[in-house]
């Protein structure tokens, strides 16, 4: 993933997003809790990574960056918002001396002292040459992200591109692959491995001369913070991988502001408006209705939930005791058996009625709630309809899956759910009534 983080820039494209530019200037610097000057920087950045990223856009003098990245439902299955995590947010010499390591090692491999050598001789004049340090944190983190490989051996190692992936295979066999990596990105989460993924074997099957390459499938995408939010998913797993505490600023929904600068200058130090949080990461959970991925963690209040939206400036912390964060681990799963998605409420047992359609053969009603309906059961049924039963904690979470079987579904317990449904369903009635 990114070398850097760009907390400033998601959510920054995260509110022109969601708001589709309808904020001036002013607004959006005050929503994100940022000057105008650092607003109008914001948009210099972003317009020269699209420029660069997306060549093929008009990008006029003072394009509005909303204009820029208009998207057409009949383009290719592309993010809007994917742009950032390919342009990798690294500087711009980064970009340089990465770029020169790859094109040397295309063909051959090499080792440290060779590689150095190669950076110096293709960086243009009045750059400063890299030092070795740097050539190695370089490797590093290619070898991280799984760019290059180490070959083994004595010292001193050698180092060379992994291109098996496209090299030994046939080009029917690309072909097969990319369509499959195409399917499953746009289906699946994370998928922002698999759209790189993806353009890594377009660009190598658009080199093809023999086999002319064409989009098999067309997507509409929608959930564009899902794609933003993953810039932190990775962080997060890695730190429940080792049992590390992580420490970021917060601000949750109810919040006016979405970010804050970093104060590097004590003269202007403001007091920000988020909250530092310092806890122990347990489970990362994605909401499919609503595109969201959530946090559930261990604080000095006990099991937290947080939205990944509101989470910047993520740093990993200490270590805690591997038997500590399996007690911790085993809390929270006895916590959320009974979740729908992430509710830690009291459990609360749901009895609905659903209607089978008025058709003959298969009851699509019967089948989405057998598929989408979880540990729940169908206690009662006749050729009209059936009963299914579920307990999970609160109410909250199943209403709105509930609610979507409309006319279909009939609350019969608890009384208070079936009391807040009727008052909905009226109060969508009364928005519905002939003026």
């Amino acid at each position: 993933m990114a070398k850097e983080s760009f907390d400033k820039e998601i959510q920054f494209l995260r509110m022109l997003a969601l708001t589709s530019g309808a904020y001036s200037r002013q607004q959006f610097a005050d929503r994100l809790g940022i000057s105008v000057h650092t607003f109008d920087k914001t948009i210099r950045k972003l317009k020269d990574i699209v420029s660069t990223v997306h060549q093929q856009l008009p990008m006029e003098q003072g394009a509005e960056l909303a204009d820029a990245l208009r998207f057409s439902y009949y383009e290719s299955a592309d993010p809007v918002l994917l742009f950032l995590f390919r342009a990798k947010s690294v500087k711009e010499s980064e970009g340089l001396r990465i770029s020169l390591l790859l094109s040397a090692m295309r063909d051959e491999t090499l080792t440290v002292s060779e590689l150095l050598d190669a950076c110096c001789g293709g960086t243009p004049d009045g750059v400063p040459y890299p030092d070795e340090k740097t050539v190695r944190s370089d490797l590093k983190y290619l070898e991280e992200v799984g760019v290059i490989c180490r070959e083994p051996g004595p010292r001193p190692y050698r180092y060379r591109i992994r291109g098996e992936l496209v090299h030994e295979l046939s080009e029917e066999e690309l072909l097969d692959l990319y369509d499959f990596v195409d399917i499953m990105a746009n289906t699946q989460v994370p998928s922002v491995p698999g759209y790189l993924l993806r353009d890594g074997l377009k660009k190598q099957l658009q080199r093809s001369e023999a086999m002319p390459f064409t989009e098999t499938f067309l997507y509409k995408y929608h959930y564009h913070s899902r794609i933003l939010d993953e810039a932190h998913l990775f962080t997060l797993l890695k730190a429940i991988r080792n049992r590390h505490k992580v420490r970021f600023l917060y601000f949750s929904p109810k919040t006016e502001l979405s970010y804050a600068s970093k104060n590097t200058n004590p003269l202007f130090e403001r007091e920000s408006k988020g909250r530092w949080e310092k806890v122990l990461p347990l489970k990362v959970v994605y909401d499919h209705q609503y595109g969201r991925w959530y946090l559930l963690a261990n604080g000095r209040e006990g099991i937290r939930k947080y939205r990944m939206e509101g989470m910047t400036q993520i740093e990993e912390d200490a270590a805690v005791d591997e038997a500590w964060f399996e007690a911790k681990m085993q809390e929270l799963e006895e916590r959320i058996r009974h979740s729908w998605l992430i509710d830690t409420g009291r459990p609360v047992t749901v009895r609905a009625r659903f209607f089978h359609p008025g058709v003959s053969g298969p009851s699509f009603v019967k089948e989405r709630v057998l598929l989408q309906g979880q540990w729940g059961e169908i206690i009662e049924e006749d050729e009209v309809s059936f009963i299914y039963e579920i307990t999970v904690n609160g109410t909250t979470e199943i209403k709105p899956w509930l609610r979507s079987f409309g006319s279909a579904c009939e609350i019969l317990e608890p009384l208070t759910l079936r009391q807040e449904m009727i008052d909905e369903w009226k109060e969508i009635q009364a928005a519905y009534e002939s003026v």
